[in-house]
């Protein structure tokens, strides 16, 4: 037990100070284009970023060790079972900056398929979460249920497992996309211009996250928007302006929409409970 949580202590240590750069170089970039409007926006977002960093603290000291020990679950099986391709040569007579860019491309072409997914009855209820943001800043990036968490570890990792790229391209695969994957969660109005049907820009992203239309039907990708409109959901007809989060009425604190999946699951194994309960009314 004190081994545990000194790791654990450790790890919320380690990533808590890896968001000290972002957090600094995010509040220079709202200045800059924002200006003192941007102090108004992180102040009316306080209650939500408090949520998303206790979300953050949730998931560094309980759900990271158990998302560690499932991928080195998978990969060992990858391995015993000979599922793992043979491309070390090919990975290595390649430059570095290629594999890199080639891992975190393929990476967002597995991620965008799996976000997709993650919008379906089967995984809703433990993405809504992150969508339930109403005001979007950075930290939403790190506002994710546990159950979420570890689906899109496991599918993301399993498949670049089977690549078999090297260890220090997955690392710095998982930091790119992480901390860009912060970036386009700010309030930003910047669409990229033309270079935005290359790229995800936070006005894109934003996009997904409104409320009162079909945003959740658009915009999947985190890095390059080209997966989005060679499959049909680019939709970014400018800055985004329109109010964010979900219809769902799944609880406003975290306690509350951590048992939303759980509660889901148990009106679907009771429905004659919702019959009796509607011809008690």
């Amino acid at each position: 037990m004190n081994t545990f949580l000194t790791d654990s202590a450790a790890a919320l240590w380690a990533a808590s100070s890896n968001l000290i750069a972002p957090a600094i170089v995010f509040a220079l970039i709202a200045l800059a284009i924002r200006g003192f409007a941007s102090l108004k926006t992180a102040r009316d977002a306080a209650h939500e970023v408090r949520f998303n960093i206790a979300a953050f603290v949730l998931d560094i000291v309980f759900v990271t060790p158990i998302i560690v020990l499932a991928i080195n679950a998978v990969h060992l099986t990858l391995q015993s079972n000979h599922l793992i391709l043979p491309l070390a040569q090919t990975w290595a007579a390649l430059p570095a900056v290629l594999v890199l860019f080639i891992a975190i491309f393929l990476g967002d072409f597995v991620a965008y398929w799996r976000h997709r997914l993650e919008h379906t009855d089967a995984l809703w209820p433990s993405h809504v979460m992150h969508h339930s943001d109403t005001a979007m800043t950075w930290t939403t990036g790190l506002r994710f249920h546990p159950i979420n968490r570890l689906t899109t570890s496991l599918i993301d990792t399993t498949f670049l497992a089977l690549l078999g790229l090297p260890t220090w391209v997955l690392v710095l695969n998982n930091l790119v996309r992480h901390h860009y994957g912060l970036f386009i969660h700010m309030d930003l109005p910047w669409t990229y211009g033309p270079l935005g049907r290359v790229f995800v820009s936070p006005a894109m992203h934003r996009w997904h996250h409104i409320r009162d239309a079909n945003g959740a039907g658009v915009n999947f990708a985190t890095v390059f928007s080209v997966f989005d409109q060679a499959w049909g959901t680019y939709h970014v007809p400018g800055p985004c302006n329109v109010p964010l989060g979900v219809r769902e009425n799944i609880g406003a604190g975290l306690v509350a929409q951590l048992l939303w999946p759980f509660k889901v699951v148990w009106r679907a194994l009771t429905p004659e409970r919702r019959v009796t309960a509607a011809n008690s009314d």
